[in-house]
């Protein structure tokens, strides 16, 4: 086995504007969410999610949501940094669900994996990184949280 460690880089929460169904394609249940804005806390990077963001989200047949998340962060500082990711699960009824639109009730688990690019000098090492995050969605509020680290 090889050694590793988790290294906390950021926290955040983004706040979902609004749903745009496309409804059952070939693939699955096709669903658009925006992303209004959220904040980035500590320890490594600190600032707010830019509203120009969103998720292409597919959920399949099988219940599994395939998330397709392309956004921004604007660090404390005035870095840029673009972060996508995919990931997650709604179980096995959430494409049923989702056909009927009948929400499920949070927090629903998620996991990420999101890569960075940036060309500010303080976040270089960003562009470097395998990161995962843990963290949840809650509808009731039209949010998500996580907790994002680097694997080392």
């Amino acid at each position: 086995m090889f050694e590793y460690r988790l290294e906390h880089i950021m926290s955040y929460t983004a706040k979902l504007g609004e749903r745009e169904t496309i409804g059952p394609i070939p693939e699955g249940l096709r669903v658009n969410v925006q992303v209004t804005g959220g904040e980035v806390t500590g320890p490594r990077v600190f600032g707010k999610l830019r509203p120009l963001s969103g998720d292409w989200l597919m959920i399949r047949r099988d219940g599994v949501a395939i998330l397709d998340v392309r956004t921004t962060i604007e660090t404390h500082d005035g870095g840029l940094i673009y972060v996508t990711y995919s990931g997650t699960d709604r179980g096995e009824d959430g494409y049923e669900k989702g056909l009927q639109a009948i929400p499920i009730p949070g927090p629903i688990p998620i996991q990420i994996s999101p890569r960075f690019q940036t060309s500010h000098p303080d976040y270089l090492w960003l562009n470097r990184l395998h990161c995962l995050g843990v963290g949840a969605a809650f509808p009731e509020r039209a949010e998500v949280a996580y907790d994002v680290y680097a694997v080392r």
